[in-house]
């Protein structure tokens, strides 16, 4: 017998080699890929709302079977939905800001009426409306009836830049007049707005900055593979090999964006030719974002758009989808703790997705996705809830918020340090503790509380 055996394995045939190659890829990817998403969130009003109304909370994640690797999700997500996503006819708007400067507004509104609910859409670093996954968000949005606004910024979306001025992810200036011109044509509880990965640090920079304008104007917002520490993200992306391509094909598009718009060619202070050599995102900002926006460093530019400690200035419910893999933000740069002591603030983390990957299926040829499943529930449920109990909910926690944080302890959590990116405003864990949390609760099945 044990002769036998050791023939065999010393002479196994090929056939059933690869079947236990893909044996073993199977029990690997059922015990260590497919998870339940963790929700951090503090115990309270809006918890409790998610879980009663998003079903997809609730279900596991099931990355698509051979494409769960983090790069490979980022990349091809991309790649299959530029190909079965058609682009969209929009109906563009020109709204001039007070500078003198244009962006465009794309609007989607087809089998909507004037009295739809209506989420504006903030693309990443350099998107706009055609970009494929912010088609994946639109159609995902019209099929369940709202209409959907996708704010391209400045010198985007072919647009001419009529102003020496791009964007930043600090400054949400723009955003700021975008919703009020969008806040005209829709009362407060049926306008939302999405940000993905940049766009997501601008519209958080907005609910912080400007709290109580965007309280009187948004009724919910999202925000999507957003780089919760902008110093790490950076750092991550630049790793070698795969990390280093994507961050190379991204500085890339930034310096197109540049290298398109003419009025930058009369400027004395911009060294075009310099900036054009640049080979990371990093190096792009502190040649040219950094010093056009005021800022004396590049690193005093990361650490004002930085969300991670910033949590609990939000009070619009906000709710935010980050893969644990993403190469764009390393997991410990993810605020669990932060978000699990705010009020306004959810954090849904899954195991895998990639940057604003999130495929699932044994073929992601659905327009239906992870990404887009979530952010559809979200919205219908927070800006179409014919019952009030959305707008309940979100009274309920802004009195608690009023409460729990009176203004001496926001002036306190304001002034914490900034070292640690896991502990956000409102903890002290540090990032080891933050990362211990998170591989527990990804590994272990996460159970529920009764609601």
């Amino acid at each position: 017998m044990l002769y036998s055996i050791v023939f065999y394995l010393t002479n196994i045939p090929r056939l059933h080699l690869w079947g236990f190659a893909i044996l073993g890829y199977v029990i690997y990817y059922l015990i260590q890929v497919v998870k339940r998403p963790i929700l951090a969130c503090s115990d309270g009003p809006f918890k409790k709302f998610l879980y009663r109304n998003i079903p997809t909370l609730e279900m596991k994640y099931w990355p698509t079977f051979w494409c769960f690797e983090s790069r490979a999700q980022t990349v091809f997500a991309s790649i299959i939905r530029s190909q079965i996503l058609p682009n969209i006819n929009y109906r563009r708007e020109i709204l001039t800001l007070v500078d003198g400067g244009e962006v465009a507004l794309d609007w989607m509104e087809e089998g909507c009426t004037d009295d739809s609910s209506c989420v504006i859409i903030l693309p990443g670093l350099t998107g706009e409306s055609q970009a494929e996954y912010i088609k994946c968000l639109v159609l995902a949005a019209s099929q369940v009836g709202l209409r959907v606004v996708v704010f391209n910024n400045r010198g985007l979306g072919g647009i001419e830049l009529k102003t020496p001025r791009l964007y930043c992810a600090s400054n949400c200036e723009d955003l700021s007049e975008v919703v009020k011109h969008v806040a005209k044509r829709v009362p407060k509880d049926k306008l939302g707005a999405t940000g993905i990965s940049m766009g997501g640090l601008i519209l958080g920079n907005y609910l912080v900055r400007k709290s109580e304008e965007a309280r009187s104007y948004l009724g919910a917002a999202k925000i999507i593979s957003v780089p919760w520490d902008v110093h790490k993200g950076t750092a991550s992306i630049e790793k070698p090999i795969l990390n280093n391509l994507l961050g190379r094909h991204l500085t890339n598009s930034l310096c197109n964006t540049l290298k398109s718009c003419e009025i930058f060619k009369m400027c004395d202070d911009v060294d075009m030719e310099r900036i054009l050599m640049c080979k990371t995102i990093k190096e792009f900002d502190a040649l040219f974002t950094s010093k056009q926006f005021g800022y004396k460093h590049v690193d005093d530019y990361y650490t004002d758009a930085t969300l991670h400690d910033k949590l609990h200035k939000i009070t619009v419910p906000t709710l935010c989808l980050s893969a644990a893999d993403d190469p764009f933000q390393p997991l410990d740069a993810i605020p669990i703790k932060a978000a699990e002591e705010c009020s306004h603030v959810a954090i849904v983390i899954t195991a895998r997705g990639g940057h604003i990957g999130f495929l699932e299926g044994w073929w992601p040829s659905s327009k239906e996705q992870y990404m887009c499943r979530l952010f559809a529930e979200f919205f219908i449920n927070a800006l179409c809830d014919k019952r009030n109990e959305f707008q309940d909910v979100t009274k309920k926690m802004y009195e608690d918020y009023n409460d729990i944080t009176p203004k001496e302890d926001i002036k306190k959590h304001s002034t914490k340090g900034m070292g640690s990116a896991a502990s956000g405003g409102c903890s002290g864990v540090s990032d080891k503790a933050n990362i211990e949390v998170v591989a527990k609760k990804l590994v272990d099945e996460f159970k529920y509380k009764e609601m």
